[in-house]
């Protein structure tokens, strides 16, 4: 399930490494552009957001223009969906914003793909890559530059999480039971939820609840999120 050229970002030990595992991804996907970053909703209101990008200097000031970022159809498209978004000139120009595609082509952001992770607590990870190339007219090909993507933001979102928001924003590591680690354990290996009660000799119904009340002690919003932190934590190996 873990696959190595994913999976290697969780080993990022500060941000300049965090950012060269995400860059060596973006290169690898086709792409030359990335902009990673975690929102954080504050209780009494108000966003802090924590970034780490390639942007062009000549550029830099405009992508960290918070109006203009209110205004950005895929920004936007992404806080309000988990699904991803593939976006070119045409995604500006269907939004009135054409203006902005055009100041933005120049510095290489023509086409791009971009996603975000809604996690509990108010916490949001969002990833974009982009390129000055048009995007691949096959639907396979494109359909699987999606899939790597997604597949990378899971990875991706921990190692953001632990370093990029500020350690007073963390928590210590939940304390799971028995059964659920070793739920966890087996879905680690690719067990469904039949499997696992088999296993266990458990139903399948309680095998699940006890998935679903791992995810939701470690703050995860799927079970593949789960093995991946509960293996960062060391709860299982």
């Amino acid at each position: 399930m873990l696959h190595g050229g994913f999976t290697s970002v969780l080993e990022s030990r500060n941000l300049d490494e965090l950012r060269g595992e995400v860059l060596r991804f973006t290169k690898w996907l086709g792409f030359d552009l990335m902009s990673a970053f975690v929102a954080v909703d504050k209780p009494l209101g108000g966003t802090e957001f924590y970034c780490i990008d390639n942007t062009p200097d000549g550029y830099r000031q405009t992508f960290e223009d918070e109006g203009y970022s209110h205004r950005d159809p895929v920004l936007q498209h992404c806080k309000r969906h988990s699904t991803p978004i593939i976006w070119n000139q045409s995604t500006y120009l269907d939004s009135g914003l054409i203006e902005k595609w055009e100041k933005q082509a120049p510095f290489g952001y023509r086409t791009g793909v971009g996603m975000a992770l809604h996690l509990p607590d108010g916490k949001h990870f969002m990833i974009g890559v982009d390129r000055d190339q048009a995007l691949p007219n096959h639907a396979t090909e494109l359909t699987r530059i999606v899939a790597d993507l997604q597949l990378f933001a899971v990875h991706a979102q921990d190692a953001a999480m632990r370093l990029l928001v500020p350690a007073e924003q963390g928590s210590d590591a939940p304390q799971l039971t028995a059964r659920e680690l070793e739920a966890l354990r087996w879905t680690m290996d690719g067990k469904t939820a039949w499997e696992v009660g088999a296993i266990l000799g458990i139903s399948e119904r309680t095998a699940v609840l006890h998935v679903n009340n791992a995810m939701h002690k470690l703050g995860c919003t799927s079970k593949h999120q789960a093995v991946i932190k509960a293996l960062r934590l060391g709860l299982i190996r």
